[in-house]
């Protein structure tokens, strides 16, 4: 009996020797990485951009970014002193709307937010999935014991555009391979969307004579689309279509080669021909003849 006791304290002696610090370990890291996350500067992926703290009135900031991008609106304001609670509000300066003061939110529209770590001098405005109907002033207000001190940040947002290489109209034989390129500048969509019409093209099935390909170069995005052995019912309107960009097309028209020699024929057949014009000419020849006989008899 007395070994079993003292077998059943040696592995509680070693099981707590062991659990416990660990425990004791995960529950320093989780208050550790709770206080971390509750003091994480909010600006910290956006810092490098945002202006330095500037004491002036009236200063001007421009921000441009792209449709369907974050905006992120600079605003940095010192505290007067330790007994004075700093009040800012945003406002749109096209209607007048106050958007945010302090933290809280004025607006319905949910893509706005302050980011703002108590006690910093950052109240960075940030805006989610911008459009260009967001263009604009917006107006960073600071109430002061003294007055109104007041910053402006120009929303510049702006649509990219797709260009697909070569010709508004491509002319192909049937078995041929064709390869359309479209490239968009200064934008990084995820992904790019090829049609021929109104159906979508993909490349999900092997078999599929479509394959789509899209790559980031730098600060732009290239998608080709390939056609693999075109047929005559290939033919169509071919359009990229990334997010947030305007589109680009292409009109593709595959021929067969029979098709193509019965074209140059009609175009061969409906050249003008000269008989008309050699008739017209011995027609007026006639006439003028006529009249100057006619004249003559009428002048005896």
């Amino acid at each position: 009996m007395l070994r079993h006791h003292h077998t059943f304290w040696l592995v509680a002696t070693a099981f707590i020797s062991l659990v416990l610090p660990s425990v004791a370990r995960f529950k320093k890291q989780h208050e550790s990485s709770g206080e971390v996350v509750a003091n994480a500067d909010p600006v910290w992926n956006i810092r490098h951009v945002l202006p330095p703290l500037d004491l002036q009135n009236n200063t001007v900031t421009d921000v441009k970014v792209n449709v369907g991008d974050v905006a992120y609106l600079p605003c940095r304001f010192p505290k007067i002193s330790t007994t004075h609670q700093l009040e800012v509000s945003w406002i749109r300066r096209s209607d007048w709307h106050i958007l945010t003061t302090g933290t809280y939110s004025y607006t319905t529209d949910v893509r706005f937010n302050v980011l703002h770590k108590e006690g910093s001098d950052d109240w960075t405005l940030q805006l989610k999935y911008v459009d260009t109907r967001d263009n604009g002033t917006y107006e960073c207000q600071s109430y002061t014991g003294t007055g109104v001190v007041s910053k402006y940040v120009n929303l510049h947002v702006s649509k990219p555009r797709a260009t697909i290489h070569g010709p508004t109209e491509l002319h192909v034989q049937e078995g041929e391979t064709v390869t359309l390129v479209c490239v968009i500048q200064q934008s990084k969509p995820p992904f790019v969307f090829w049609y021929n019409g109104i159906d979508l093209l993909n490349n999900e099935d092997e078999r599929s004579r479509f394959y789509v390909d899209t790559e980031v170069e730098g600060g732009k995005t290239r998608s080709s689309l390939t056609i693999k052995e075109a047929r005559y019912t290939d033919s169509g309107n071919y359009s990229c279509l990334p997010p947030h960009v305007d589109s680009a097309s292409v009109m593709v028209y595959v021929t067969k080669g029979d098709e193509a020699a019965a074209v140059y024929r009609r175009g061969a057949s409906s050249r003008p021909s000269l008989k008309p014009s050699i008739a017209s000419f011995i027609f007026l020849t006639f006439f003028v003849l006529n009249t100057v006989n006619f004249s003559i008899l009428w002048g005896r």
